[in-house]
């Protein structure tokens, strides 16, 4: 049990840190290629940083453990929209914009209301994951169109703001920065990383569940997701200290939208699963419910305030006490 553990949190360590070096690298490939900075941030850097969960759900799914692929992604997006707004709120009230509010979050939602009708048809089926990613390329087109034009910020851009503000290596330049020798290296490195983490994660995820008599699903909504969601925590606790609430809102709406449209999409493409019947009769009606209350919170004041953070923080933890059995 405990080298289980040991494995698992090396996974997450090797996941997080392979995910940094490989988005840093990403960044400085795409500054080459002659991308505009704006559109290096909606890609390169909020695809990128999303690499953690990415590879473990792949992995997962590929490993023949749905509960972990799906868990993961649903897991993620509750833990974004409870604890980590939350936390964020607790530090610092956020701010919101009510038309940032329903245009990310609605996106958003209408992306966990399409994870639940494709349960509940195709499962996360080649042709699913294509109409997400085919969605993501939407929502991120729509996204630069609308920076380009001048207007409020898309939840996409803020989270590419958060990422880069806590890590300044992965601002990207007008003109390219460094060698391109090493911008190869350090994105072949993190994709090693990323891939051997997710490898140890998963296996060490299956040990734990199976030596503590719990599905592999549990393990995916609560251990995995938390763990692939800490830059997230990271980020958006950030944000909130410097009193960028808007940007700690962004960094979790377009989180959840990134999850479901990109990772759930390339999951599906790559390693077509089926969405676990325990997912689709309470977790996914879960994550619906929640992006509502926090949708009706947000928008109620204007803003999160920390009495209702502390609602939001509280709630996380009496879902993974009903979701592991603790209580």
């Amino acid at each position: 049990m405990p080298v289980d553990i040991l494995f698992l949190l090396l996974g997450l360590c090797l996941l997080i840190a392979g995910g940094d070096l490989l988005v840093r690298g990403a960044v400085r490939i795409a500054e080459r290629l002659r991308l505009s900075p704006m559109l290096i941030g909606l890609t390169v850097v909020g695809m990128g940083t999303s690499t953690p969960e990415l590879a473990a759900s792949i992995k997962a799914s590929l490993a023949g453990s749905p509960g972990i692929a799906i868990g993961n992604i649903v897991g993620s997006n509750i833990a974004n929209a409870l604890l980590i707004l939350g936390v964020a709120a607790l530090i610092a009230p956020v701010l919101v914009s009510s038309r940032t509010l329903w245009r990310d979050g609605g996106v958003g939602l209408a992306a966990a209301l399409a994870l639940l009708a494709a349960g509940a048809t195709v499962g996360l089926s080649r042709e699913a994951g294509l109409a997400f990613l085919v969605m993501m390329v939407g929502y991120i087109y729509y996204a630069w169109r609308h920076e380009r034009a001048g207007a409020d910020h898309s939840a996409a851009y803020d989270r590419a703001v958060a990422m880069e503000e806590v890590d300044p290596a992965l601002v990207p330049h007008e003109q390219p920065a460094g060698r391109l020798s090493v911008a190869l290296l350090l994105f072949l490195v993190g994709l090693g990383l990323v891939v051997s983490g997710a490898g140890l994660l998963v296996n060490a995820a299956i040990a734990i569940a199976g030596q503590f008599g719990v599905s592999d699903t549990v393990i995916g909504l609560t251990v995995v997701a938390v763990g692939t969601s800490v830059p997230e925590l990271v980020t958006s606790a950030v944000a909130a200290w410097r009193r960028q609430g808007d940007i700690a809102l962004g960094n979790v709406l377009g989180s959840n939208i990134y999850n479901i449209l990109f990772i759930g999409g390339l999951t599906g493409v790559i390693a077509p699963t089926a969405v676990p019947a325990s997912i689709m009769a309470f977790d996914l009606w879960a994550l619906v419910a929640v992006l509502l209350v926090v949708m009706a919170f947000a928008f109620s004041g204007g803003r999160l305030s920390r009495k209702e953070g502390f609602v939001l923080v509280a709630a996380y933890v009496a879902y993974v006490g009903y979701t592991t059995g603790l209580f």
